[in-house]
């Protein structure tokens, strides 16, 4: 049997992914985990081969957690509602070597466990095309796009935050996120970034 440590926030879908995982008669879900330190501490117990995490975990991010996964043994699948090409290649580049998403984990997640296990990599059909076809802004959320698009029209911090139904705090922790992941410094940057890249046009 292939042993499996679950990590997900949710019990519900924790529950929804052991009985796929179980009727399928190859694997035995020996522990499950609702975030990143309690995650760690199932894989150094029971030593699993594989590990299904998710990504958004209530005290953080699994990607957060997933290296030292990776370091105690296991091999880990991503299990996650982010269908964002960046997700995806910030997952692969921390050590997962599966990423399926959940609204297709029915058709999806054994096949990735298979793969995985055969040291292949998998992705999700529908995310496969788009981690190849790079494109500029992919490692932008959608949020994070919008916020930048938004920027380079010159709307303030303010402005953007009762626009989008936000807190002026998050939408200026969105903006270090867009600086950090483009490493780029100033709005002047994030202004010549959009234009440069269609995400804005001249005149817009």
């Amino acid at each position: 049997m292939i042993r499996i440590v679950l990590v997900d926030d949710h019990a519900i879908v924790r529950s929804g992914v052991r009985r796929l995982l179980e009727e399928s008669g190859d694997f035995e879900v020996v522990a499950e985990a609702g975030d990143g330190p309690e995650a760690l501490r199932m894989v150094r117990r029971h030593t699993p081969d594989i590990v299904v995490l998710d990504i958004g975990l209530k005290t953080g991010s699994g990607l957060d957690v997933l290296p030292e996964i990776r370091e105690a043994g296991p091999r880990v699948v991503i299990l996650s509602m982010q269908d964002e090409p960046a997700y995806a290649r910030q997952a692969f580049e921390r050590g997962a070597q599966g990423y399926v998403l959940k609204d297709a984990a029915d058709e999806d997640l054994v096949a990735a466990i298979h793969a995985v296990l055969d040291d292949r990599i998998y992705v999700h059909p529908g995310l496969a095309a788009r981690l190849v076809l790079r494109q500029p802004g992919d490692e932008l959320s959608q949020r994070e796009r919008e916020i930048l698009r938004l920027i380079a029209l010159g709307y303030t911090n303010q402005e953007i935050a009762k626009k989008l139904f936000l807190s002026v705090r998050t939408v200026e922790a969105h903006r270090r996120h867009i600086l950090d992941k483009l490493r780029l410094q100033t709005r002047a940057d994030l202004v010549r970034y959009a234009l440069e890249n269609r995400i804005v046009g001249v005149g817009t």
